[in-house]
């Protein structure tokens, strides 16, 4: 009797080892034992999408995406939420959107430390204001600056969306925004994802055209950044402006 009893002993202390082992192995268990900061990022993923596929847990599916990217959130933030939900068995159209609203939440929290009169005093505070919406596009998109006095960001305003390779800039429409802003100066900033910095021709007839716009209402331009991963380029810093 007591042989038996001890096997049934046995048998619910390695029931509830297991339990506990598969509870570690839970994102949000983890999360709340352990904090956030010990989750992966498939972890961190799947806490947000919360269920897997047939035959593919959520961790997993999760981790497969980060591997189709080469573990880079910047990669996935690039995909359409339709290439989310056609790309993998398990995601679906909600799914997607659920990923893409929590990287569009995260590029804002960390846009929220600019806002507050952020001044930018030169190229590199120009790129940091600038790439915390403009890294993680997969198409060109230009934008203006619009400075006080004091060289502190008075608007910021996409003057147009192109495709992969370029985008369109149009000197009356950022004056327009200009004059309507009552902006000191302007900083103009395009976006190449490709990463290569260096400009192209029309790059630098677009910067002489809306240089000498600036000139001729006193709005001067300060500088036209070309904003890429890691690096950037700085018409002014060049000696181009």
């Amino acid at each position: 009797m007591q042989d038996e009893h001890n096997e049934i002993n046995q048998e619910i202390m390695s029931r509830a080892l297991k339990l506990n082992t598969a509870l570690d192995d839970r994102p949000r268990e983890k999360a709340m034992k352990q904090g956030f900061a010990s989750l992966t990022a498939a972890e961190l993923f799947a806490i947000i999408i919360g269920s897997g596929s047939r035959g593919e847990s959520v961790v997993d599916l999760c981790q497969r995406l980060l591997n189709d990217h080469d573990n880079k959130i910047y990669k996935i933030a690039r995909l359409s939420y339709a290439d989310l939900a056609n790309m993998y068995r398990g995601v679906g159209e909600v799914k997607a959107l659920q990923i893409l609203a929590a990287i569009e939440i995260s590029r804002r929290f960390q846009g929220e430390k600019f806002e507050d009169d952020f001044q930018v005093t030169d190229a590199n505070a120009a790129y940091r204001y600038l790439s915390t919406f403009m890294l993680d596009l997969n198409h060109e998109e230009m934008w203006a600056l619009m400075l006080d006095r004091a060289k502190h960001v008075k608007a910021r305003v996409r003057i147009s969306t192109g495709g992969t390779a370029a985008t369109v800039g149009d000197e009356k429409i950022i004056l327009k925004h200009a004059i309507t802003h009552l902006a000191s100066s302007i900083i103009l900033a395009h976006n190449h994802p490709s990463n290569n910095a260096r400009p192209s021709i029309q790059d630098d007839a677009l910067t002489e055209r809306v240089k000498r716009a600036c000139m001729a209402v006193g709005i001067p331009l300060d500088d036209h950044i070309i904003v890429c991963r890691g690096n950037y380029y700085s018409y002014m810093m060049e000696g181009k402006l």
